[in-house]
């Protein structure tokens, strides 16, 4: 196993610090000795249960602002002294023995993340992702981006992200509905229903929840960029991520982070509330008519902040019209090969064709509801469905542009988090026969509420100072008092 010593990995064979990572495994090679080897996992799975008050990461400290971070640094092979502008540069070699030098103990200020997780993902299969999904939205794209599109400006990029670990504990409170039966009054459907008190109480051991750590991802304006292509293309295999190293940055670009974690801390918050309410949700499927929570508690019995770069193929494309600019990006997880995008949209051809779409409709709307109104049916008289004529052109139209935009596009942190529950406490009561109900679901129903999704309207969730500085910040979900909070640490 390779020896680490500041931070710098070192060839376990000779012991030299030359070394190259290899964008297609992950491995690394020396540049010395020719020798291939596997870095060591330092972000481990596990050990949330023990989790214990709340503890943040060196790569997780706040941004020091205004840091003057032109550094001198001194090798330790041969002792000379080499001078880095560290916002320019994140390695740095010395001219004299081509020793690596270590920064890690020098940038405490955000630039020096606590993991790293290697590029695998090979630059010409992202590509051919890339060239896949454009072709498959060829025919409605724009003329100027078919022209314009090649896969020669794709780049990999490391992205700054917050890892965090959270050992919970949550409480359900509300009311859940099991339908007994359904039938029709005059054209009318009505339902009964068993109403139950329900209660669901546990503990959950929430492993490496992944949110943006930079204000450039997290301010999702739809109508300056599609930014949240790249957040639709998670998870991470987190837990195959290494001690950072500033090599793995060679060929690729690197954003650095510039939130802290007071920033975020109602962000996770909701986040890992939405965790909850899902793994609640599993535990209610006998109610079909889902459920209503009057009370959902949720206690952070303790917290533990780490920031990773993780890899991602990106292309970007401007499309400039009538003086507004929209910035398009497709993007691969470079670990999974895991695609998303946005292509510019040929509206004129989409809404040329959509209209021919809902004339047709209209005509077939217009027949199916002449015939049966001259045919005079008594009982449920079918005419009625003659009215979707007046629908197709506008689902159509709206089916395209959500495919070629993908704007709903974003990750499942409620479901794609690692998360496991014990100690399940269940309550399931009999309230009340609730007969004559017209609706086919639970009034309210809350169960799947998602209150932590990043989105241009939610400000109530970033924090005044975050949403100021973004513009627009917020989130999708409620009002504070209804998301469930770790008050025990967010008060810190």
């Amino acid at each position: 196993m390779a020896e680490t010593k500041n931070g710098i990995i070192r060839c376990p064979n000779c012991g030299a610090s030359d070394i190259m990572p290899d964008g297609t495994t992950g491995n690394l090679k020396c540049e010395y000795c020719r020798t291939v080897f596997k870095a060591e996992t330092a972000n481990k799975a596990g050990g949330v249960k023990e989790l214990s008050g709340e503890s943040i990461g060196e790569g997780a400290e706040d941004i020091i602002p205004n840091e003057k971070i032109v550094l001198t640094l001194k090798c330790s092979s041969c002792g000379s002294e080499v001078v880095i502008n560290a916002d320019e540069v994140q390695t740095a070699k010395c001219h004299w023995c081509r020793n690596v030098l270590s920064i890690n103990e020098k940038l405490k200020n955000g630039a020096v993340p606590d993991f790293v997780l290697p590029f695998q993902y090979e630059k010409a299969k992202a590509e051919s992702n890339i060239r896949n999904f454009v072709e498959a939205r060829k025919f409605f794209a724009h003329p100027q981006f078919k022209k314009e599109f090649s896969t020669e400006n794709v780049l990999g990029v490391y992205f700054p992200y917050f890892v965090v670990d959270v050992n919970a504990h949550a409480q359900f409170k509300g009311v859940a509905e099991r339908k007994v039966r359904s039938y029709r009054i005059n054209k009318t459907t009505y339902y009964d229903a068993d109403a139950y008190d329900v209660e669901r109480e546990f503990d959950s051991e929430i492993d490496d929840l992944t949110i943006e750590a930079s204000m450039d991802k997290l301010s999702q304006d739809l109508r300056a960029d599609t930014k949240n292509v790249i957040n639709a293309i998670m998870p991470f295999d987190t837990e195959n991520a290494v001690a950072w190293d500033p090599r793995y940055l060679r060929g690729y670009t690197s954003e650095k982070r510039d939130v802290n974690v007071g920033d975020l801390r109602q962000l996770m918050f909701a986040q890992a509330g939405d965790v909850l309410r899902y793994q609640a949700k599993t535990t209610i499927k006998q109610y079909d008519r889902g459920a209503h929570w009057d009370v959902e508690k949720f206690e952070d019995k303790g917290l533990k902040w780490r920031t990773a770069y993780l890899p991602v193929w990106l292309y970007s494309y401007l499309e400039v019209k009538n003086g507004r600019k929209l910035l398009h990006y497709v993007a691969v997880n470079a670990r999974t090969g895991e695609t998303m995008g946005s292509v510019p949209i040929n509206k004129s051809r989409l809404m040329a064709i959509s209209v021919l779409i809902e004339i047709v409709g209209l005509v077939i709307g217009f027949w199916w509801f002449k015939y049966w109104i001259v045919r005079d049916v008594d009982d449920d008289n079918p005419a009625w469905l003659g009215l979707f004529g007046l629908t197709p052109g506008f689902i159509f139209y709206w089916l395209k542009y959500n495919r070629y935009r993908n704007a709903s596009a974003r990750h499942g942190h409620e479901r794609e988090t690692k998360a496991e529950m014990s100690n399940l406490r269940e309550v399931d009561n009999l309230r009340e026969h609730r007969k004559r109900l017209r609706n086919s679901r639970i009034a309210d129903q809350n169960d799947s509420a998602i209150k932590g999704a990043v989105a241009r309207n939610g400000k109530e969730l970033m924090g005044e100072k975050m949403a100021n500085y973004m513009g627009i910040g917020r989130m999708i979900g409620s009002t504070p008092q209804d998301t469930p909070t770790g008050q025990k640490h967010q008060d810190k």
